[in-house]
């Protein structure tokens, strides 16, 4: 993956029309791009910042079934996400891991009530399933969770389910695109669309923001996966267009390893809000979340509330021995999840987690709703919808089956580089070539300058913010200590890229203000 690489093809096409333009790189259109390359198709995708800048990296890291939509009744969702979670650790076991919950009991019904719920969540999940569910006593239950409150404990029920590194998977799919064929950009906004002479969408204006250049790129037919940000382009094709996005906020807070020790997260069935919440051990760190904010405007960055941050402070303090305090907070962050509306008074909370698509008068297709773990059968449901509209030879989707870029049975080998799979020893070869490489950035991350090299080399990295929030996950561990390292990240970054101190300056300023959001004052 070079951007420059990329950004040459696309110059050698611009005249030739595509198959199919994706517009947006998060997981809906990172996910379709590859399933489209891959049966064959001609394929573009565009993103205006970097792959996964928005809500894409910012999930909760799990790959679950959905034990809050068996609550809800949505059997068939959580039949298809018990199923596509076993395809992801298949096709990504780098990246994907099973990860053993916890609920806790502290009533006398508790137990017989989720001990059958998480047996119907087995069977549901069929030749799928991450383990067998169980009840547990109390000392099992501390022996799981040594950090939780045993006032009124009566023991827990244990089930299975998936955790990954969504940032790292979604960087995984658009290589995996890249090898299947497709052009992939970064910083490339989409800021209008193109028409044929009967009046249907055929293409895109583009800047990018790089090169600082416009582009027209001509397409059979163009797929909006914008996730939050889909009623914007959905009116640059139609202005009245009414807005079928109910976006909503959620938040996580990550806390030192410590609050959290053992192997095995907490799930908590009910909250006050009647969300899911979860403390699970991710990174050597905790991440306890979430909230569910309705949120009318989508940005990239969104801010935490205190309102939200003392929520999660609150139902936490019910079940761990030693309470988090705003004082322990290492980072918080926050996604914008891109809900379908179903109706003008229904809160987020209750909204459904599937997918929608939607053609408009002109041959727009717009995906929206979905979940991390469907990307792929959202994926394929799309693909098929765009052979139909833009009038392309109809071919099998063969993701069910395609290893993810990285793929590596045995990659907890590699320990902090895991996630990069196969990947890790051209890092590895980076740090003993030059042995400056195998510093770390900072004493409280795990990560080495060979990261940030190879990030800028073969991962399209172009920002502070690329490396330190996505392709490493810094800023999400430790705020204060990604943002003490920047300025030795931009001199890394600005050698790779051939860039200024002028560069180096602004990127360490444009930065701090980014990193201010993913801290918590006392």
């Amino acid at each position: 993956m070079n951007r420059d690489e990329m950004r040459n093809r696309l110059d050698d096409h611009r005249h030739k029309p595509f198959d199919i333009i994706f517009i947006g790189g998060g997981c809906s259109g990172a996910g379709s791009a590859l399933d489209a390359a891959a049966r064959g198709h001609d394929v573009l995708l565009l993103e205006q910042s970097d792959f996964g800048k928005g809500t894409s990296s910012r999930s909760t890291k799990l790959v679950h079934g959905g034990v809050r939509y068996l609550q809800q009744g949505n059997i068939p969702l959580v039949m298809e996400a018990l199923k596509e979670r076993g395809i992801m650790r298949r096709n990504a076991p780098h990246l994907v891991s099973n990860l053993p919950f916890v609920v806790p009991n502290y009533t006398w019904w508790e137990a017989p009530f989720y001990g059958m719920g998480m047996k119907i969540y087995d069977m549901l999940a069929g030749r799928y399933g991450f383990g067998a569910s169980r009840l547990l006593d109390i000392a099992q239950t501390l022996e799981r969770i040594p950090t939780i409150s045993i006032e009124g404990l009566r023991g827990g029920v244990i089930y299975y389910d998936g955790q990954f590194d969504d940032a790292r998977m979604l960087i995984g799919l658009v290589a995996t695109a890249i090898e299947q064929g497709a052009i992939a950009l970064n910083y490339t906004r989409v800021s209008g669309l193109r028409l044929s002479a009967a009046g249907y969408v055929n293409g895109v204006v583009v800047q990018d923001l790089e090169r600082g250049d416009e582009l027209e790129l001509q397409a059979k037919v163009v797929a909006n996966c914008t996730g939050p940000f889909a009623d914007e382009v959905r009116r640059m094709d139609d202005p009245q267009a009414q807005p079928i996005i109910a976006g909503s906020t959620g938040v996580h807070l990550v806390l030192d390893r410590s609050f959290l020790s053992g192997d095995s997260a907490i799930m908590v069935p009910h909250t006050a809000d009647g969300r899911v919440l979860f403390a699970i051990p991710w990174r050597d760190r905790a991440l306890i979340g979430t909230t569910d904010v309705p949120v009318t405007r989508a940005e990239l960055e969104p801010l935490p509330t205190d309102g939200e941050i003392d929520f999660i402070l609150e139902n936490a303090h019910d079940y761990l021995d030693r309470p988090p305090t705003r004082a322990d907070i290492l980072s918080v962050f926050s996604g914008v999840r891109p809900l379908v509306r179903a109706g003008q008074d229904e809160s987020t909370s209750a909204l459904s987690r599937d997918h929608t698509i939607a053609v408009s008068k002109k041959g727009l297709v717009t995906i929206a709703g979905g979940k991390w773990t469907t990307y792929r059968h959202m994926a394929e449901d799309l693909v098929d919808h765009l052979e139909v509209i833009g009038d392309l030879d109809p071919e099998p989707c063969i993701t069910r089956s395609l290893r993810i870029h990285g793929y590596h049975r045995h990659a907890h080998k590699y320990g902090r580089l895991r996630a990069y799979g196969s990947d890790a020893q051209a890092i590895l070869d980076l740090e003993r070539a030059v042995p400056e490489l195998a510093d770390k950035l900072h004493e409280r991350l795990p990560t080495t300058c060979g990261q940030v090299a190879f990030a800028a080399r073969r991962e399209m990295a172009r920002t502070l913010d690329d490396v330190l929030a996505r392709r490493t996950r810094d800023l999400l561990l430790d705020a204060q200590a990604a943002l003490e390292a920047a300025p030795k990240v931009a001199a890394l970054l600005a050698k790779e890229l051939g860039r200024d101190d002028a560069w180096q300056r602004a990127q360490v300023e444009a930065f701090e203000r980014i990193a201010a959001a993913y801290r918590v004052s006392p």
